[in-house]
């Protein structure tokens, strides 16, 4: 099966910034690039015929122009365009089933805190099992942030108390294609019946502390020998997990975090501190679905 990274464009500048992504992520993969416009399918639409032909029109021109931009700046991509309709996180999703990830545009933080990533962004996530990668413009210019961060780390944010293999696998993937140091951050916090143990034994915490690495170290292992070239960094600091993914993250080329793939419709399908990297980090952030 031929590789490929698929690209929600709507127009906006952080779907542009998206495809400008994408574009590169699919030449480090070798993969081809598809480009996807969702045509939002309304039981009773409000615009008249016309309008909506001129709509359709304008999506046409968006991918063709975009495509002819991308095919510049990579001569030896391969793009691919399609219109497809109908709501907006189902189609998308449904258009990724075979792809590698699916990138799309992000706000990021917005003044509103309840308004930051986008309901189409959020619900897509929720929606697909392949990993979904939330790209800011900068500056509203239609471009990724800082160009630069393209030669900075991959940062995954990890959970040791459950296995995370899919997680792991884009991770390591991802920094082998950009020849880039991976560094894996597991932040904590000592539970709260601890918070005065080291006053009574200094070796509590410097116990729980090292259980923590050797646990870390020890679901790195089978990947670090799956990717013996590759140079990895594991961290286990103490603090909010959030906090320090995106401070290890300052100047990442690319941000992984997971969210549990959940069976029932009841319930959130993004955790907190999945939901806290993807609307304050700068960098590109991936959501990687796993058990």
């Amino acid at each position: 099966m031929t590789s490929q990274v698929t690209v929600g464009l709507d127009g906006t500048p952080e779907s542009t910034a998206a495809a400008r992504w994408a574009a590169r992520d699919a030449e480090l993969r070798g993969a081809r690039l598809d480009l996807v416009h969702v045509e939002e399918w309304l039981e009773h639409p409000p615009l008249p015929v016309t309008t909506t032909e001129t709509q359709r029109a304008w999506a046409e021109n968006l991918l063709r122009d975009t495509a002819d931009e991308l095919r510049r700046e990579h001569p030896d991509l391969d793009v691919s365009t399609r219109r497809v309709g109908g709501l907006p996180s189902v189609a998308l999703a449904h258009a990724a089933e075979d792809s590698d990830l699916l990138a799309i545009g992000s706000r990021g933080l917005g003044i509103v805190a309840g308004f930051i990533v986008g309901s189409v962004a959020s619900a897509t996530i929720a929606e697909t099992e392949r990993p979904v990668v939330l790209v800011r413009s900068a500056d509203g210019t239609g471009h990724p942030p800082d160009g630069d961060r393209d030669s900075g780390p991959v940062v995954a944010g990890l959970d040791i108390r459950q296995p995370c293999d899919e997680l792991l696998a884009f991770a390591f993937e991802e920094a082998a294609h950009r020849d880039a140091l991976l560094i894996v951050v597991h932040g904590w916090t000592p539970p709260t019946i601890l918070s005065y143990a080291p006053a009574l034994d200094p070796d509590v915490l410097d116990e729980i502390v090292h259980g923590r690495a050797t646990t870390l170290d020890a679901m790195l292992s089978p990947w670090r020998d799956k990717f013996p070239g590759l140079r990895v960094e594991p961290r286990a600091p103490i603090g909010q997990a959030a906090v320090q993914i995106l401070h290890a993250a300052s100047d990442a080329a690319l941000v992984i975090v997971g969210r549990r793939i959940r069976r029932s419709a009841f319930g959130g399908h993004i955790g907190p501190i999945t939901h806290a990297v993807m609307h304050h980090a700068i960098s590109p952030v991936a959501v990687v679905a796993h058990d």
